[in-house]
């Protein structure tokens, strides 16, 4: 079985998606070359992957089209408080915070970017 070991994020502006991402979830970017950043996403030893950040080579997705790419989703230790600094630092709520039934609370989000993901608390007793 083949397990998901990279991501990448398209950003407009870079600079401007590390400031969001490194805000919001704490991550840090070190750069890769002229035009990429790699994404470390918390301890190598711990579970979870690390991606890497480009400059976007085309148009932003369009509002209300349908998501054409893969969703990553973050485990983050408040789904509420997630949304609100999303919205601090200039992304928006796409999807409010819903509950995945014995699994957790997760709400949809998009970055400054344009990008869609998830941020999600796990919780056994979300119904």
């Amino acid at each position: 079985m083949s397990r998901l070991t990279w991501f990448e994020i398209h950003a407009a502006e870079p600079a401007r998606a590390m400031r969001f991402y490194g805000g919001l979830l704490g991550w840090t970017f070190e750069s890769f070359g002229d035009d990429y950043w790699l994404i470390h996403t918390g301890d190598p030893a711990s579970p979870g992957i690390d991606g890497g950040l480009m400059p976007r080579r085309g148009p932003p997705p369009g509002d209300g089209q349908p998501v054409n790419a893969y969703t990553c989703v973050v485990n983050v230790p408040d789904v509420d408080i997630a949304v609100v600094r999303a919205g601090q630092l200039g992304g928006e709520v796409v999807v409010p915070k819903f509950a995945v039934p014995s699994v957790g609370w997760l709400a949809y989000v998009r970055d400054t970017e344009g990008n869609l993901f998830g941020v999600m608390t796990m919780d056994e007793r979300a119904a």
